[in-house]
């Protein structure tokens, strides 16, 4: 009987810490929408700016976003369970649409106005959808 009371006692200290980790996991999302909201300035910049004073202007921008929100990240004291497989399937998913809006939107398309909006929006896509999920799941 004793040893049932303390399996109860245990999986309700589980609930609770899960709980908690749910309830402030939303962090992540605030994350996610300042990463989305980057690829609104930095796909453009990337697309329609040429010459290596656009490089490195891209690349100490999106230098400061990756740090910032790395730094961020680092301070959170809690993360939800199956963490690493989301963040890693989301950054896999901005990853290569991010090369392939680059490399062969670029080519293909040129480097038009109307190219570089939709190449943020379609780079912008896998955080803010990750950060909508989250939103939910942390509710």
């Amino acid at each position: 009987m004793r040893d049932a009371a303390k399996a109860v006692g245990a999986l309700g200290r589980a609930a609770g810490l899960e709980q908690a980790a749910r309830l402030r996991s939303g962090w992540y999302a605030r994350y996610l929408w300042v990463f989305a909201a980057g690829q609104l300035v930095l796909v453009p910049m990337a697309v329609l700016w040429h010459g290596p004073v656009s490089a490195v202007v891209f690349a100490v921008t999106n230098a400061l976003l990756v740090t910032g929100l790395s730094v961020y990240a680092m301070r959170q004291r809690v993360m939800r369970r199956g963490f690493g497989v989301k963040h890693g399937v989301m950054m896999g998913s901005w990853a290569t649409l991010f090369a392939l809006t680059i490399t062969v939107g670029t080519a293909a398309f040129g480097h038009g106005v109307a190219f570089a909006a939709v190449a943020a929006l379609v780079c912008a896509l896998p955080p803010a959808v990750g950060a909508w999920t989250e939103r939910r799941g942390a509710v």
